[in-house]
């Protein structure tokens, strides 16, 4: 097999080069990494169950006119996707305070926020994903005016769908981690549309009755049973046959190698639509 090349390689994934104009190529990784990878470790199979979990929530949003960069999976680890250029800013929603908003407020954790939370973070590890505002993403030039209204939009749908499709699984949306892309059209025109990955990996879900933790807070607070977390969420979601597909770190390969592939057969009809811009007379933006 010829050596791929690479595009890209991230903490939990890997970007090959596509096998046509326009696409890529997205591994899922084993690797864990918290706090800005000053923690890790490689935790066998969480790969496999992000990729299918992530390749389901896809098709999912596609569903509801969210366009996505996610085509179809290739295997237990990859998913072809559309080549995007990322938006450097990680778009993050809450519904429940956890994680860094308590330490910076001071909130309690599980406090439910009386309206969904959007904030903004600079996506370079350098800096440690700092947060910013939307002031800062057009003064710099990350996102211009009318992309961040489409973003805006999208994450507040997003929020919408993925509380209904948890719950209905007996999981709470604590809060997620969004990433976008442009697409560019033929004649200069911007299509916006979600890229990445949505899984536990960047989704903080809880149990609705016990609370008990199903996501990589898992890892981050030394809990345990991440991998046995992460099945329970893809078994609930109807995506591994009970008893899961992972036990004693080893991946029954057999039986992950036979689950049916997924495949966005909407983003086949669909037709883009374009970041909105104002006419030449009038019409100014939300954002800023």
């Amino acid at each position: 097999m010829a050596k791929r090349k690479v595009l890209y390689e991230g903490k939990a994934k890997t970007i090959y080069e596509g096998p046509e104009p326009g696409t890529v190529i997205q591994y899922f990784k084993d690797d864990a990494t918290a706090f800005n990878a000053q923690k890790k470790d490689v935790i066998a199979g969480k790969g496999v169950l992000n990729n299918r979990i992530s390749a389901h929530i896809m098709t999912k949003l596609e569903g509801i006119g969210i366009p996505t960069h996610f085509m179809r999976s290739l295997n237990m680890r990859e998913q072809l996707v559309r080549e995007v250029s990322i938006v450097p800013v990680e778009v993050v929603v809450r519904n429940v305070a956890a994680g860094s908003l308590c330490k910076r407020l001071g909130v309690t954790e599980g406090t439910t926020l009386p309206q969904p939370i959007i904030e903004f973070y600079y996506k370079n590890d350098d800096l440690g994903d700092p947060m910013i505002n939307e002031q800062h993403i057009v003064s710099f030039g990350w996102a211009d005016p009318y992309e961040m209204d489409e973003i805006v939009h999208m994450a507040y749908r997003v929020n919408d769908y993925l509380n209904g499709l948890f719950a209905g699984i007996g999981l709470r949306l604590i809060d997620f981690k969004l990433e976008f892309g442009r697409l560019f059209g033929e004649y200069g025109e911007v299509y916006m549309m979600l890229a990445d990955e949505i899984s536990p990996d960047n989704c903080r879900l809880w149990d609705a009755k016990t609370n008990e933790k199903m996501d990589k807070d898992r890892f981050r607070q030394d809990l345990g049973g991440l991998v046995e977390a992460y099945q329970a969420v893809a078994e609930r979601l109807g995506l591994i046959p009970k008893g899961g597909i992972i036990s004693g770190g080893d991946i029954n390969e057999q039986l992950a190698a036979g689950l049916e592939e997924i495949e966005n057969e909407l983003a086949k009809e669909r037709r883009l639509r374009g970041v909105k811009r104002p006419s030449p007379t009038g019409g100014k933006p939300r954002s800023v």
